[in-house]
């Protein structure tokens, strides 16, 4: 049982964190139609402006300022490269394809600059522990999950009862009735980029934090596990990419806690359950769990 609930707990924090990451995806989908596979090597980016200012502004003001440069940098991405191939559905094609040419670049030159090295964040949790009952703790989970939960409603308030989110909703309705409405689909795109990219630089904090041994040139590839988060709670869906990021981060800790239970799975199925979930799901509702089925006149 105490493994049990070391796993649904563990599980917990790993789905908190890959909700941050996965609201990256959504949000930026429903401002631009673009899936932007560019998004780990984002987040790598933030962690390692992190790991290498910590030493010299503490770790808030480290945290601060990666923040805010990945924020900038998603949204100069988008402003000054992806956005001059227009706002039609044939564009957001092309224009996804070019973030993967940006992931490439950014990955490679970050690999480059951290090599083989384990980079430590001076997160303030270190590696200290809490005993709940029979449960020992790390104090980096509870942190994921209580920071994750105050982040993540921010972004839902801001959803919901600001302009932006107001023209971000109108935009994912109909980005061309929208924009006949006066909606500025640039800046639209521009806050959500920034804000996908300000979630990534904060998930790369916990990602890193012990029990990992820190960030590594492939902390990028493992957020990429929130991407079936996003696409199976449906890709416009903020709440869907919330219960997908639950149901993926549960089902990766029990696969790892239940290893040896599943050997005949193979000894790295933990690293394909959260696609196998999401293939399993997508065949019983392609359109996600809270994916709406669209409507086309023709």
């Amino acid at each position: 049982m105490t493994d049990l609930l070391d796993s649904l707990l563990g599980g917990l924090a790993l789905g908190a964190v890959y909700a941050l990451v996965a609201l990256g995806f959504v949000v930026i989908f429903k401002a631009s139609g673009v899936l932007n596979f560019a998004h780990g090597s984002l987040l790598l980016f933030g962690g390692y402006l992190i790991a290498v200012l910590h030493d010299d502004l503490g770790f808030a003001g480290a945290l601060a300022l990666a923040v805010v440069v990945t924020a900038a940098l998603a949204g100069a991405l988008d402003r000054f490269l992806l956005q001059r191939g227009g706002h039609d559905a044939h564009s957001a094609h092309v224009q996804t394809i070019v973030t993967i040419g940006v992931d490439i670049v950014l990955l490679t030159e970050l690999a480059r600059r951290i090599g083989g090295d384990l980079l430590t964040l001076g997160d303030p949790w270190g590696d200290a522990v809490t005993e709940l009952g029979p449960l020992t703790v790390a104090d980096s989970r509870l942190a994921a999950i209580a920071v994750s939960a105050v982040v993540i409603t921010g972004v839902f308030a801001l959803f919901r009862f600001t302009s932006w989110g107001l023209s971000l909703r109108a935009a994912a309705e109909d980005m061309e009735a929208a924009a006949l409405m006066g909606v500025r689909l640039g800046r639209v795109r521009a806050g959500a980029w920034c804000l996908a990219g300000a979630l990534a630089a904060l998930a790369a904090v916990f990602l890193a934090a012990f029990p990992a041994p820190g960030l590594e040139r492939t902390t990028g590839q493992i957020a990429l596990n929130a991407f079936p988060a996003a696409i199976l709670g449906g890709l416009a869906s903020p709440t869907g990419a919330l219960a997908g990021s639950l149901v993926i981060g549960l089902t990766e800790a029990l696969v790892v806690g239940y290893q040896s239970e599943l050997h005949v799975l193979g000894d790295g199925f933990g690293e394909v359950a959260p696609y196998a979930v999401m293939l399993l799901v997508l065949l019983v509702r392609p359109n996600g769990l809270f994916g709406a089925r669209g409507a086309a006149r023709v």
